[in-house]
C-alpha cells in the first residue's frame, strides 16, 4: 500500500514551495537564465554605402571607349567631310587617297580589336555608323556631281535612314535606366549590340567598291569603266535591298544587353512556374 501524507505533511511543502518562489521574486535574488540577445546587424561596409548614396547613373558598368580600334574609327568619321569636299571641288586625287586611307583603316581596326581583345560595345554601333557616314558622303557627293545615278543614291540613302531610324529606337528602350538625353548619348553605357547580317557585310564591301571605281573613274579618264561601272551599279542596288531586308527578318541582327524591366519580371514569373511545386 501506499504511504498516505497528513495534512500537516503537505500544508507544510506547500509552505516551502511559496517561500521559495517568494523568495525568487525578492530584490536582489538571482534571476532565472535569459536567452542570448540577437547578434547585431553587420557593420555596413564601404560598397554598401557607396550603392546608397551615388546615384545608380553612376554604379551603372562602364566600360573602355578609349582603344585604338574606336581611335581609327573616329578617324574614319572625320575623314568623311574632307572627301566629299575634294569631290565637289574636283581634287579627285586627294579624294581617291583619303578613300584609301578610309579603307585601310576600316580593316585595321577589326583586326587589332580581334588580335588584342579590344572590341566594345560601342564599337559595334560606331564602326557601321562609320561605313554609313563614309557611304552617305560619298553617295550625295558622287550624285550631285553626276558620276552616280540618283536612282541608285535614292536605294543607298533610302536603306541607310530606315537602318537608323532602328537603330535609335533599338538604343532607347534598351537603355538601363534612368534614361536621360546625357545618358542616351553616352556611348559607355552598353545597351544594344548591332551585328551585320552576312549579306550586309558583302553589301558594305560592293557599295564601297563601286563608290572607289566611281571615285577613281576621273583619275584614270583614259580607262574606259562605264560597262563596269553600270554593272556595279545594278549589283549594289540588289545587294542594298536584300541586305536591308535581312535587318527586319534577322533574330540576330540586334542583341539588346539590358532588357526592360517589363520582359525581366516576366521571365523570373515564367521561371517561378516552372519550378516543382
Amino acid at each position: 500500500m501506499l504511504p498516505i501524507e497528513s495534512p500537516e505533511s503537505v500544508s507544510s511543502t506547500k509552505t516551502v514551495i511559496s517561500s521559495n518562489y517568494c523568495d525568487s521574486n525578492q530584490p536582489g535574488s538571482p534571476s532565472p537564465k535569459q536567452p542570448p540577445p540577437p547578434p547585431p546587424p553587420p557593420a555596413p561596409t564601404p560598397q554598401s554605402r557607396l550603392r546608397k548614396v551615388l546615384p545608380a547613373a553612376l554604379t551603372t558598368p562602364h566600360e573602355n571607349i578609349y582603344t585604338i580600334p574606336n581611335f581609327l574609327t573616329v578617324s574614319r568619321l572625320i575623314a568623311a567631310p574632307f572627301i566629299g569636299y575634294c569631290i565637289l571641288h574636283g581634287h579627285h586625287s586627294w579624294a581617291l587617297g583619303l578613300f584609301a586611307y578610309a579603307g585601310v583603316s576600316d580593316l585595321l581596326d577589326g583586326w587589332i580589336a580581334r588580335r588584342w581583345n579590344l572590341g566594345t560595345v560601342v564599337g559595334t554601333i560606331i564602326d557601321p555608323l562609320a561605313d554609313k557616314t563614309l557611304m552617305t558622303v560619298l553617295t550625295v557627293t558622287l550624285a550631285m556631281q553626276g558620276s552616280l545615278p540618283v536612282w541608285l543614291a535614292v536605294i543607298i540613302l533610302g536603306r541607310d535612314v530606315g537602318l537608323g531610324i532602328s537603330a535609335v529606337y533599338y538604343r532607347w528602350i534598351s537603355l538601363p535606366p534612368p534614361k536621360t538625353f546625357a545618358r542616351y548619348w553616352d556611348f559607355s553605357l552598353p545597351s544594344a549590340e548591332v551585328r551585320p547580317t552576312t549579306i550586309s557585310k558583302y553589301n558594305t564591301a560592293l557599295q564601297l567598291g563601286l563608290m572607289g571605281l566611281t571615285t577613281l573613274a576621273p583619275v584614270v579618264a583614259p580607262l574606259d569603266l562605264g560597262t563596269s561601272l553600270m554593272v556595279m551599279q545594278y549589283v549594289v542596288a540588289t545587294t542594298t535591298i536584300w541586305s536591308g531586308a535581312s535587318y527586319i527578318y534577322s533574330k540576330d541582327a540586334v542583341k539588346i544587353l539590358s532588357q526592360p524591366k517589363s520582359e525581366a519580371k516576366e521571365q523570373a514569373k515564367e521561371s517561378n512556374s516552372d519550378k516543382p511545386q
